[in-house]
């Protein structure tokens, strides 16, 4: 019982952690984005002209139209139910490299900031200098990398990210570490892994490393407390990467019209499309945020963070000069959401789909041709 208070006290502990950063950082980031009265004066300007064009307004309702026209559709009809079910199945199959695929989407990018010398987020510069938080970044993503004190070198990520974010606002627009790092604490190493292989040698009876490694007690003992919590997940990656996609539409588009305008111009995007520039401004900066909100609430969770990849993906191509490693964590986020679904307290546990008691059927079921 004892043990169990320890546990929830430090669950408890964390989040309060983690709520009071990162509730400064978004302040100290929204004095320095939004409170500045022309800067503020003129996204609030552009947002009245742009929603009060009706050209704007038929092409934004059209497109909300359609996608509320597909979830009805969705819903009521039943020729893809095997598809999606089998398709859950497979999803869910994957549970066992979850840890392996939030170690790489979360590791490689933490080298790759330590090579190229920016931290966390490459518009954001070292904050210590003389290398140190290049070799630190360094450290630690190999350390995720190759699955080696998965737990410890997440931990001390989250906390050095919490400690800078207030220091340097510019971390909130890369919000996709906190729930990474927390999802790492949680699941561990996985395999394949350093942790995994130590760990078997050193639960052996007769090793030399059975006898003098202190480490995979610890280990052990500590896994074994955050096991309980392991169901929440999935609720961890959903609400931190729904309300980082839903903060970028806002912050980068929405309320910094002048951002994103720049963008459509340099790549000529109105240019080669029908659509002028302040719908392009409009509809990603409103599309990113019911995206973030829609993933932040558990809603057809799969299926958004399905559009989360397609929108990560057409960023990609659509804008050469963008840093492909600063994505690899949301792509890292969504992919993690395909595997686990929803998780608790999430609105998908309450809308009524058959798919969701069909999909162990379809997927035990041997496929024709099968022996």
């Amino acid at each position: 019982m004892r043990d169990r208070h320890t546990a929830r006290g430090a669950a408890w502990a964390v989040a309060m952690l983690v709520g009071i950063a990162l509730a400064s950082g978004i302040a100290a980031a929204h004095v320095r984005f939004v409170t500045d009265t022309e800067e503020a004066g003129e996204a609030l300007r552009f947002l009245a002209g742009a929603l009060t064009d009706p050209l704007h307004l038929a092409a934004l309702g059209g497109g909300a139209l359609a996608v509320l026209v597909a979830i009805v559709v969705y819903l009521k009809t039943e020729a893809l139910n095997r598809d999606v079910a089998v398709f859950r199945g497979v999803m869910e199959s994957y549970r066992d490299l979850l840890p392996w695929l939030l170690r790489l989407g979360f590791g490689l990018p933490l080298v790759g900031a330590g090579f190229a010398g920016y931290f966390f987020n490459p518009v954001v510069e070292p904050l210590i200098g003389s290398g140190v938080d290049r070799l630190l970044q360094i450290l630690l993503g190999f350390m995720l990398v190759f699955g080696l004190g998965t737990r410890v070198a997440s931990l001390a990520g989250l906390v050095i990210y919490l400690v800078a974010l207030p220091i340097q606002p510019l971390l909130a627009f890369s919000l996709e570490w906190i729930p990474g790092f927390l999802a790492l604490i949680v699941v561990g190493s996985g395999r394949p892994s350093a942790d995994h292989t130590l760990a078997q040698v050193a639960a052996t009876p007769g090793t030399f490393y059975n006898e003098v490694d202190p480490v995979h007690r610890a280990a052990a003992w500590f896994e074994a407390r955050v096991d309980p919590y392991e169901r929440y997940v999935p609720t961890v990656i959903r609400v931190g990467m729904g309300v980082g996609f839903a903060f970028l539409g806002l912050m980068e588009k929405l309320l910094a019209p002048e951002m994103a305008m720049s963008v459509v111009a340099t790549y000529g995007l109105a240019e080669a499309t029908p659509f002028p520039a302040e719908l392009w401004v409009l509809g990603a900066g409103l599309g990113e945020l019911a995206l973030g909100i829609a993933i932040a609430l558990g809603f057809f969770t799969r299926g958004s963070a399905l559009a989360a990849m397609f929108v990560f993906t057409l960023t990609l191509f659509g804008i050469p000069d963008d840093p492909v490693l600063a994505h690899i964590g949301l792509f890292s986020l969504a992919s993690a959401l395909l595997i686990t679904g929803s998780g608790p307290y999430a609105l998908d546990n309450y809308l009524s789909d058959s798919r969701r008691t069909a999909r162990s059927d379809a997927v035990t079921e041997p496929a024709p041709g099968d022996d």
